[in-house]
C-alpha cells in the first residue's frame, strides 16, 4: 500500500518554479531519506505534505487523502516536525505533549517522554529549553498518538549522540511495526545509518531514487554530486 503519494507535482512562487514534476510513491513501513542541494526543493515537498502548500498543479496524497483537498483527515495520519518546529513555550515538556495527547485523542505521554531524555527538565518551561532540547520535543510530540507517517525536516540534526541514538533506534521501531517515515536532512552518513531508500533532489525535480543498501560505502556522497553537477550543467 503506498503510504505517499507525490502525483504530477509543480509548484511555483510567480515566476519562479520550485517543484517540477515530481512523481514518487513510498510504500507503508518504508524509511526514506530526501536529500538536495540547498534550493532544491525539499522543504516545499514537505510543506505540501503537510498540507501547508497546495500544489499549483497535481496531488499530495497521504493513504489515499489528497492533503489539499482533504487537509484534516490527511492531517489525522501524519505526525510532522518542521526544521523551525513552533512549540507552546508556557508550557513544560509535559504539559506540552499531555496537550498534544489530548487534541489527537490519545498517546502515551510517558513513552514519549522517554523517547527526549529530558528528565526532571521534562517539568521545566520549554521557553527556558535548548534548540536541541525543543527538537526532542517536536519529535515526541510527533510520535504521540502512534501516526501513520512521519515527516521530519532536519529533524535529527543538532541533537547530541545519545539523543540521537535514542531517536534513530525509536525511528527503526516505529517502521518495523509499519510505520512510514520521510526525512529530510543535509547529512548524508545519517541517511546511510537510517534510511532503507533515498531519493534525491536537484532544482526541483527527481535526480535519483536509490536503495542504500545497493549503494556502496560512501556512495551517497558521490552520487550526490554526480548528480548535481550532471543537473548544473544541463
Amino acid at each position: 500500500m503506498d503510504a505517499i503519494v507525490f502525483e504530477n507535482v509543480r509548484k511555483e512562487y510567480g515566476r519562479v518554479v520550485a517543484i517540477e514534476r515530481v512523481n514518487l510513491k513510498i510504500s507503508q513501513g518504508s524509511f526514506v531519506g530526501l536529500i538536495g542541494h540547498n534550493g532544491a526543493g525539499k522543504t516545499t515537498c514537505l510543506k505540501m505534505l503537510m498540507g501547508l502548500l497546495r500544489p499549483t498543479e497535481g496531488a499530495v496524497r497521504i493513504y489515499g487523502k489528497d492533503t489539499a483537498e482533504d487537509p484534516l483527515e490527511a492531517r489525522r495520519l501524519l505526525g510532522a516536525v518542521p526544521e523551525e518546529p513552533a512549540l507552546y513555550e508556557y508550557l513544560s515538556a509535559v504539559e506540552f505533549l499531555e496537550f498534544v495527547a489530548e487534541v489527537r485523542g490519545g498517546g502515551d505521554v510517558a513513552k514519549s517522554l522517554a523517547l527526549t531524555g529530558l528528565g526532571s527538565d521534562a517539568d521545566r518551561l520549554i521557553r527556558e529549553y535548548s534548540q536541541g532540547m525543543r527538537r526532542k520535543t517536536a519529535l515526541a510530540a510527533a510520535m504521540m498518538g502512534d501516526p501513520k507517517v512521519l515527516v521530519l525536516d532536519e529533524s535529527i540534526n543538532g541533537l547530541d549522540p545519545p539523543s540521537a541514538a535514542r531517536v534513530k533506534t525509536a525511528l527503526r521501531t516505529y517502521v518495523a511495526n509499519g510505520g512510514t517515515v520521510l526525512l529530510s536532512t543535509h547529512v548524508v552518513e545519517t541517511i546511510e545509518a537510517v534510511a532503507d531508500r533515498v531519493v534525491m533532489l536537484a532544482q526541483g525535480a527527481v535526480v535519483a531514487d536509490e536503495q542504500v543498501a545497493d549503494l556502496p560505502v560512501g556512495g551517497l556522497e558521490h552520487l550526490f554530486l554526480e548528480r548535481l553537477a550532471e543537473t548544473m550543467k544541463g
